[in-house]
């Protein structure tokens, strides 16, 4: 018997449905797992009535119900990809700066502070422009860029009265680079495939948000850096986003629930097969 896949999800996107039928071609069960309308038990020997199987899949969109659904089953003995640790990592920009940075991973210059006094010297060392983005969010939302002292102002009082969350100063110095940036899919110790996402009307390469996808030629130097990019973190099943500059590759961010429907069109390579390829590894383990 083939083991058995979990599918832990909030929508039924593309990407599910297409991990769905990589993982029916080689005949192995997968069940799948409606995060919305799951309850798991926290003090309990089982988390759940459900069978998880061999590994879980962990697809959910939302950030903090992946991350503590993941902690839930991790702790209970489940094997989960991607681990909370590494979901806990990508999914916060402050925590992937400082990893990245640890490692000795080429990155932007970034600082974090805590107050708008704060984030106003922290743009005295970066200069302007500079960009603030929230150390928690996709799809470039509230990525805001500082052209001056006035803007930041005016920026950071609104920040006063949203959630404290946004009160962390994220502020990142604006890279010079093409119009353009690199999402390399890495599996495991393998970089499969990659894109180059461009914007047209601002700084945001994002598919979601209307981006335009083109193959990239992966060469050794960016199989190197994305490499050692996703083991800085801890490695899984990533998205690791580079953008070049005079001075060869950075790191800009790293993606724990990686989207794929526009590579996998632009790039003909089958990802939901390196991912089922890559679950049946770990179940084996």
């Amino acid at each position: 018997m083939p083991p058995t896949i979990s599918v832990v999800y909030d929508q039924i996107r593309w990407e599910e449905k297409a991990i769905l039928e990589a993982a029916k071609s080689r005949g192995v069960p997968v069940n799948l797992v409606d995060a919305k309308t799951a309850y798991f038990s926290l003090t309990g020997e089982q988390p759940s009535p459900v069978d998880f199987g061999d590994v879980v899949l962990q697809r959910c969109v939302s950030y903090f119900r992946n991350l503590h659904i993941t902690a839930i089953l991790e702790l209970k003995g489940y094997s989960v990809v991607n681990p909370y640790k590494v979901t806990s990592i990508c999914g916060n920009k402050l925590l992937t700066s400082l990893f990245l940075s640890k490692a000795g991973i080429p990155t932007p210059e970034t600082y974090v502070a805590f107050t708008p006094e704060g984030a106003l010297k922290a743009l005295d060392e970066i200069g302007y422009p500079a960009l603030i983005k929230p150390v928690i969010g996709s799809w470039g939302r509230l990525i805001v860029p500082l052209k001056d002292r006035e803007t930041a102002e005016a920026v950071f009082e609104e920040r006063l009265y949203m959630f404290p969350l946004y009160q962390v100063y994220y502020i990142q110095k604006i890279v010079k680079r093409p119009p353009r940036d690199l999402r390399i899919f890495v599996i495991g110790e393998e970089a499969i495939t990659g894109i180059y996402r461009y914007s047209f009307r601002d700084l945001k390469t994002n598919i979601a948000r209307g981006g335009k996808a083109e193959t990239c030629r992966l060469t050794d130097e960016i199989r190197e850096i994305s490499l050692k990019a996703a083991e800085a973190v801890g490695g899984g099943i990533l998205g690791v986003d580079l953008m070049e500059t005079n001075g060869g590759y950075v790191v800009h961010e790293i993606n724990h629930t990686i989207e794929f429907h526009a590579t996998v069109k632009t790039t003909k390579v089958n990802i939901p097969k390196y991912i089922v390829g890559y679950l049946l590894r770990k179940a084996k383990k």
